[in-house]
């Protein structure tokens, strides 16, 4: 009946084999009761597609903690929006008005500021709507008094950012996010290098092999690269996030746990949890044997 009243309205031209389509994709059994809105230029495939969606007009499009930006773009082309991931990643290298607003501070891209939650947005949505939604919901996020916290840390709101998106990586165990967060401000007030191995990841960028943007393990050549983000050549922070850190990583800055660590590793127990330590000594000791 509904493949008769598709063809008498004149959106598919053979019924017959519309149904034998349908039934070939498993189609038949989804069909969902609803309200659709076809355009001229829709085929019947992405007819038969459109009406076992029940919310044809919305797309949900979820976010995780510690994803880059091109992870994020990675969702685009399968998530039912009409832009490309190539424009959504042009239009977070060009930030709109709306974020130049927002920010007292001119990053080269929004990198970071991508706030991690579950997102609805209209299928039609442009990729400037749909970065606007996200970077006003991290600054929603923020609590109040955010700045002034990360402040006496000698931190400005993109440094805070910076090292929240450091510790999202770091943080296997993501309760151990204020820990890990005061071992970096140790190192920062006496002038240690970082030595993150995230930061070096994302330097390293997509690695073909592992078909990953975070290159695991890294070599000791890995760690030599050229790169104003290789904490390990690089004193301070690198020059942007490395990801897009969620609300721990963001609070264990503002709130760091105090302690006499400045170096830490993974536990040899596979818990990814990590051991802390004073001394570079007492670090080489905790070495997994």
């Amino acid at each position: 009946m509904i493949s008769e009243r598709l063809h008498t309205e004149g959106w598919i031209n053979n019924p017959e084999v519309f149904n034998i389509y349908l039934k070939y994709k498993g189609i038949d059994r989804r069909i969902q009761a609803g309200s659709y809105m076809f355009s001229a230029d829709d085929t019947p495939l992405r007819i038969a597609e459109q009406i076992h969606d029940t919310d044809p007009e919305n797309v949900d499009f979820s976010i995780l903690p510690g994803w880059r930006i091109e992870e994020i773009a990675g969702l685009i082309p399968g998530g039912g929006f009409t832009f490309s991931d190539d424009d959504f990643l042009e239009t977070i290298q060009s930030p709109g008005e709306y974020i130049y607003n927002e920010l007292d501070f001119y990053p080269d891209n929004l990198e970071g500021l991508l706030y991690p939650t579950r997102y609805t947005f209209l299928r039609i949505s442009s990729p400037q709507n749909v970065i606007d939604e996200m970077v006003r919901a991290f600054f929603d996020y923020l609590p109040a008094g955010y700045e002034q916290h990360v402040a006496e840390y000698g931190l400005s709101l993109y440094e805070a950012v910076i090292l929240a998106s450091i510790i999202q990586k770091e943080a296997v165990i993501i309760q151990e996010a204020p820990l890990i967060a005061g071992v970096f401000i140790n190192r920062l007030n006496e002038g240690m290098p970082l030595q993150s191995d995230p930061t070096v990841q994302y330097a390293l960028g997509f690695d073909e092999d592992q078909q990953s943007w975070w290159k695991n393990p890294l070599t000791s050549e890995d760690l030599k690269i050229d790169s104003p983000f290789n904490t390990y050549k690089q004193f301070g922070l690198p020059p942007a996030p490395i990801c897009n850190p969620g609300a721990q990583a963001l609070l264990a800055v503002a709130n760091p746990e105090e302690s006499e660590y400045f170096y830490f590793r993974s536990a040899c127990d596979g818990s990814g949890l990590h051991i802390f330590s004073r001394t570079y000594e007492e670090h080489l000791e905790s070495a997994c044997k």
